[in-house]
């Protein structure tokens, strides 16, 4: 049954129903708007935080600013940056100027120590054959040494072990004057030996190098020494050089011939050795040959002189 929307509808009757009112639709979502080029984007907060420690030891300033897209820290400083920023120009502290100072001053020290320990050394350059034979020359002069001591304490048990004690004293009171009379050139010697002869043509010997010549030979165990018909004691000395050279007040001329009484096997060694008495010589165009013999005498002599003040303190 239709019904005219123009029709009055009758008193009494039923009233139509209303129409239903229609749904609103939904409102569209709006989207996005465009990001136009070359804008920057706008950032979008991430729902979980971001871990600070960065792999590879990068702190989380650097390894944002590493990152792609800079990020909001794309204009910090890298670390290479930061680093020469923090180095130059320098910042010198009073502290750091005085560290410097004792720095210097103790390499400074360290490099004078090395520099001494490592010169005056005239053995440094030897050859093997040198530095065992200096070694088998020291090996004599102990054993030499430890003779002596041993002959020594044989006196002495033959003093204490004699029955006639004053006989034995004396015998060996001549025995001790005849050595003492050897050292002090009053008694002529003979004894193997060596002959050292030193020429010079040039004159340029000093009497220094001759007194090192004298020198050597005692510490070799030289026990008798003539140099030129001059007899040489502990209290001699040498002055002049050249045409001019002297032995106690007496002259000496070139070839100068040292007769020496002793072990030639420790003797001529200790000329030989490096930077010894042959090889300076030799420097100063001069040369010096040893010849070693089986009997060698001594027989120039020196007067006993009598203190003028020591006086025996033996009773």
């Amino acid at each position: 049954m239709s019904v005219n929307p123009n029709e009055k509808p009758e008193e009494g009757g039923e009233k139509p129903e209303a129409p239903e009112t229609p749904v609103k639709p939904e409102t569209p979502v709006k989207p996005e708007t465009p990001v136009a080029p070359g804008a920057p984007a706008k950032p979008v907060m991430p729902e979980e935080p971001v871990a600070s420690a960065v792999e590879g030891g990068e702190s989380a300033p650097e390894a944002a600013a590493a990152a792609p897209g800079g990020g909001a820290g794309a204009g910090a400083p890298s670390g290479r940056r930061r680093l020469a920023d923090a180095l130059w120009p320098p910042r010198v502290t009073r502290a750091q100027l005085v560290v410097a100072l004792l720095l210097a001053c103790l390499g400074f020290g360290l490099a004078i120590q090395v520099s001494s320990t490592s010169e005056g050394s005239a053995l440094r350059g030897a050859r093997q054959e040198d530095l065992v034979r200096i070694l088998d020359e020291l090996d004599d002069r102990t054993q030499r040494l430890e003779d002596e001591k041993a002959r020594l304490e044989k006196q002495r048990s033959e003093l204490e072990s004699s029955s006639d004690q004053a006989e034995e004293a004396r015998r060996q009171t001549q025995e001790k004057e005849r050595q003492l009379g050897i050292l002090a050139g009053t008694v002529a010697a003979e004894g193997p030996g060596i002959t050292l002869t030193v020429t010079d043509p040039v004159g340029a010997v000093e009497s220094d190098m001759l007194l090192d010549a004298i020198q050597e030979l005692r510490a070799a165990g030289a026990e008798a020494i003539q140099v030129d018909g001059v007899r040489v004691v502990a209290n001699s000395y040498f002055t002049g050089g050249g045409e001019d050279m002297r032995i106690d007040g007496t002259p000496v001329t070139a070839p100068y011939v040292f007769k020496v009484i002793g072990k030639p096997e420790d003797l001529e060694p200790a000329l030989n050795i490096p930077g010894g008495v042959v090889q300076t010589l030799e420097k100063e165009q001069a040369t010096a040959t040893v010849e070693r013999s089986a009997k060698i005498v001594v027989d120039a002599l020196r007067p006993a002189k009598r203190p003028d003040y020591a006086r025996s303190s033996s009773p």
